[in-house]
């Protein structure tokens, strides 16, 4: 059997790994076995975080519309659920930015929300 030379095929495998941990502190950069165990640690919680992002969002929504509801005398859960009773479609990331950026505005949909209770 003839003789398989991989000195191509590791050098890239070990340098692409090697850009993936461009940035990482000490040795996690230069020393391909540690990198490389960082950049699987980097590649897992990468994933794990993107649909952790959304949670935190929500939750950070949340906060502040119960925030800015209260200044009103509304608790959230009663916002939300005396909306949903008006037919008012405003989503958690709306009402947020309302509360934050306009908050007139926000005063005003908590009016609505007042008048409909029943």
């Amino acid at each position: 059997m003839t003789r398989v030379k991989r000195g191509n095929v590791a050098r890239k495998r070990r340098n692409k790994i090697l850009k993936l941990a461009k940035g990482f502190r000490g040795s996690h950069s230069t020393l391909f076995r540690t990198a490389n165990q960082q950049v699987m640690k980097a590649l897992r919680s990468a994933y794990r975080d993107r649909k952790k992002k959304k949670r935190d969002f929500r939750r950070l929504w949340i906060a502040r519309i119960n925030a800015a509801s209260r200044q009103q005398g509304l608790s959230y859960s009663q916002l939300i659920g005396n909306l949903k009773k008006a037919n008012v479609e405003l989503n958690r990331k709306m009402l947020a930015q309302l509360a934050v950026l306009d908050p007139d505005s926000f005063v005003k949909v908590t009016e609505l929300a007042n008048s409909v209770k029943s």
